[in-house]
């Protein structure tokens, strides 16, 4: 059995804002992140009109290593528009199932496809590179307060 690790919690107010680091977040169901343009309260990110499970984003650090490693391209966390950023997490093979976040649960949507947005927000050309890598869009079944460093584990 896989257990993983949060290492970093990222959020903007709009679309094309700079994703900011926290230090903290606080996850309503079925809402998203306070404060995040996908928080159904806010919908203002570039995907809000489109229909679809985005209450919380996340990607594999692994994926940023491999970019690093593989293709000399450096994608921060900063910079790769998902809320949190995994160590250990096996995302793909966690659609459709409920894990935890510290003492959230979240319950996998589906796979995140990449677009050229990420390639034109960044200035990198990573849209391809990320294909089958770009993380889980996942819904928020129960709320509460998660910080980096928190333990994720399937239930």
């Amino acid at each position: 059995m896989w257990q993983g690790e949060l290492l970093s919690i990222h959020t903007t107010p709009k679309a094309r804002a700079p994703m900011v680091a926290c230090d903290s977040a606080t996850l309503i169901a079925g809402v998203g992140i306070e404060g995040d343009r996908y928080a159904s309260d806010v919908n203002t990110g570039t995907y809000s009109a489109f229909p679809d499970v985005r209450e919380v984003t996340l990607i594999e650090v692994e994926t940023l290593e491999a970019l690093a490693r593989d293709h000399d391209t450096a994608l921060p966390a900063a910079l790769h528009r998902r809320n949190l950023t995994t160590r250990g997490v096996p995302l793909n093979h966690l659609v459709g199932k409920r894990f935890r976040v510290g003492d959230v649960v979240l319950e996998g949507g589906r796979l995140n496809t990449p677009c050229r947005y990420i390639d034109m927000i960044t200035g990198l050309a990573v849209n391809d590179l990320l294909i089958h890598r770009s993380g889980l869009n996942c819904r928020i079944v129960t709320g509460g307060v998660i910080t980096p460093g928190a333990r994720i584990a399937p239930l």
